[in-house]
């Protein structure tokens, strides 16, 4: 807002609590929390914008958001009080930095990226539970990542897109779907890694779905190239539960928080 000192914020959450991160009448959200926040030490504060949009129980390590504030504060003492004032909600603000007055969180944005963590394995999870993906059977990391690189570049994801998607396109580029194994004692964890300049809704969650079916052998990587082709959304896979889902970072030319 003009004449008001605006600051970027980068922000950290667990979804689990939230109906996702727009704020929405009678239902938790992560923008609500924290501009009830701000509003605790800046009664004033306008309604803040994000890079995205993430939805309901979807977590975030590197949401990025900007606000307008009346009194020009030192960022660190901003972070603190932001901070103090959303406990003992599951939401942290990592960063603040005072940017230009016209620097858009959403707009100024060229990426945005996102991670989502797999377990398979046959015993319950403990330790992260609510936080990834649990499946009980093995997965193909081979099959999976073949399966990956057929959705790379510039396509048409109507078989990706959930109904209630309002995008105005479902042509979007996939720049990166990259997929890393770990090994543990007792079973395995797969991390997708994906990374474009805007997303549709639910995409991540249903290539992730898609390529599961893939990993645990019911279907052929080739099908993953038959139903993009198809553009029809009844031929996607099982959409993944969003327990597993991370919104990582978010790329910026000039970059705020110095990486």
């Amino acid at each position: 807002m003009a004449g008001m000192p605006r600051f970027a914020l980068l922000i950290e959450y667990n979804g689990a609590p939230f109906s996702g991160w727009q704020r929405q009448k009678d239902q938790p959200s992560v923008q609500q929390a924290v501009e009830e926040a701000l509003r605790k030490i800046d009664p004033d504060c306008p309604a803040i914008g994000a890079a995205g949009r993430t939805d309901a129980g979807v977590h975030a390590k590197g949401q990025v958001a900007h606000c307008d504030l009346v009194r020009d504060w030192e960022p660190f003492r901003l972070m603190e009080a932001v901070n103090f004032h959303l406990k003992p909600q599951p939401v942290a603000i990592l960063d603040a930095v005072r940017v230009a007055d016209d620097w858009h969180a959403r707009y100024a944005a060229y990426e945005r990226r996102y991670t989502f963590r797999v377990i398979a394995r046959r015993a319950p999870v403990a330790h992260g539970a609510g936080l990834v993906w649990q499946v009980r059977g093995p997965l193909d990391l081979a099959a999976m990542q073949d399966g990956a690189k057929r959705l790379l570049g510039t396509h048409d994801f109507t078989t990706f897109r959930s109904t209630m998607c309002q995008a105005d396109s479902p042509v979007k580029t996939m720049d990166e779907i990259t997929i890393e194994e770990l090994d543990y004692s007792y079973g395995k964890e797969f991390q997708f890694h994906l990374r474009a300049r805007s997303f549709l809704h639910n995409q991540v969650r249903s290539i992730v779905g898609s390529l599961e079916r893939v990993g645990g052998g019911h279907w052929p990587a080739e099908r993953i190239t038959e139903i993009l082709e198809a553009q029809d959304r009844t031929a996607c896979g099982p959409v993944s539960p969003p327990d597993g889902l991370y919104m990582t970072g978010v790329g910026y030319k000039t970059k705020p928080f110095g990486f």
